[in-house]
């Protein structure tokens, strides 16, 4: 049975909702470079990169021709960093809901002076 990488990927990012989280992940990167903006932890955050980065790389620790044991390398590291990314999400989405909270609050206040 062969199974590619992009198919394995695929199934994977299935998990939790990832698909919908990646708007989400993408705000948090992009407030993540601002100054002030929501600062992620960086293990949540490095370590699905780096495996992302080991997917795309050719070069692998178990080779994929290697029936089923040569997937299950790559599928672990998936299953143990897509929950990362997606735990790290959820807390940039209840950040975020905070700095609107703030925000509207000093909309509302009024100026004494």
């Amino acid at each position: 049975m062969k199974v590619s990488k992009i198919q394995l990927a695929k199934e994977a990012f299935k998990h939790k909702g990832f698909i919908s989280k990646i708007p989400v992940i993408i705000r948090m990167m992009k407030s993540a470079t601002r100054k002030g903006g929501y600062k992620p932890h960086l293990k949540d955050v490095i370590i699905p990169a780096l495996v992302l980065v080991y997917l795309i790389s050719p070069i692998d620790i178990i080779p994929d021709w290697i029936p089923v044991i040569g997937v299950l390398d790559d599928l672990a590291l998936l299953t143990f960093a897509i929950p990362l990314l997606v735990k790290e999400a959820e807390k940039f989405i209840a950040w975020e809901v905070s700095q609107n909270m703030q925000d509207n609050m000093i909309d509302e206040a009024e100026v004494i002076g």
